[in-house]
């Protein structure tokens, strides 16, 4: 079935790549993001495909901007049947290096963007009684990693809010909740992390300074050796999967690697509809 998929953070990567598939599945599409400016790899890649999608502001920062996005969608189709929640900002400091400021900029797009976004999307899926929510979450967001303290902070709280909205709004009305979990989506995650270190004021010379390289060095060394990390067309394909499923998994892993790492957390309970059923029926009898 043809469905109106909405997706956040498709200037590039994981977005981008959605974006793409998505189309070429049939389905139609509306990209957003938060520069239009940026579309150029987006248009570059549809193009190449053969695929027509439909590209929209949104800034997940601003709720004006969310909102004005999804009446525009309901406008033309009358419905909205996927959201894919993309947009994110990764964030690599120490949490007594980071400033308030930084923070509350990495958990008001990781999270708050988020939330921004269902606020606007629930109330049609409500009275559709039906559509599906996906979270693009991390490995992060079940595991806790070296300086990555304040970025797993958010992509936990996401973690919670699926859940928490799953165990009592789908079976309620029939919008179902899904996390996505990937590990590394790049070939260029060690200079990604650098790059976000120099963006917020270097390596300081510090007491952390020598567990920040041993950090650095490691996500170097894991780049080749484990295979952790995967393109944004390999991580796309099984969030496209997720979609089309009658009954989708509450969390998901997109990789071999990010279920091998995530096994302690995820073991008794892969898909998390398990715990969901219990939290449910605790609550809710």
């Amino acid at each position: 079935m043809s469905n109106i998929i909405l997706i956040t953070g498709c200037s590039s990567g994981l977005g981008a790549s959605l974006a793409v598939q998505a189309a070429q599945a049939g389905h139609k599409v509306y990209a957003t993001m938060r520069d239009l400016s940026r579309r150029g790899k987006l248009d570059d890649a549809a193009a190449q495909a053969g695929v027509g999608l439909e590209v929209l502001r949104l800034d997940v920062q601003d709720t004006a901007s969310v909102e004005a996005a999804v009446a525009e969608i309901m406008a033309r189709e009358g419905r909205i049947d996927v959201l894919v929640n993309n947009a994110g900002l990764g964030f690599a400091r120490n949490v007594e290096q980071a400033s308030e400021a930084e923070i509350q900029r990495v958990m008001d797009i990781n999270f708050m963007g988020v939330v921004r976004c269902i606020k606007a999307v629930l109330p049609h899926m409500r009275k559709a009684r039906g559509g599906h929510v996906v979270n693009i979450t991390s490995v992060g967001g079940l595991v806790g990693q070296p300086f990555n303290e304040i970025y797993c902070g958010a992509k936990f709280a996401v973690e919670g809010l699926t859940e928490s909205l799953a165990c009592y709004v789908t079976p309620a009305f029939g919008v179902r909740f899904t996390a996505v979990e990937p590990g590394g989506i790049t070939s260029e995650f060690a200079n990604t992390v650098l790059r976000e270190i120099a963006e917020t004021g270097g390596m300081l010379e510090d007491e952390y300074l020598p567990i920040l390289r041993k950090y650095v060095s490691g996500a170097q060394a894991r780049q080749g050796a484990e295979n952790a990390y995967q393109t944004p067309e390999e991580a796309a394909a099984v969030v496209l999967g997720v979609i089309g499923q009658a009954a989708p998994p509450v969390r998901i892993r997109t990789s071999e690697w990010a279920e091998a790492f995530t096994a302690t957390k995820t073991g008794l309970d892969p898909d998390g509809t398990k715990l969901v059923a219990e939290v449910t029926a605790r609550f809710l009898g």
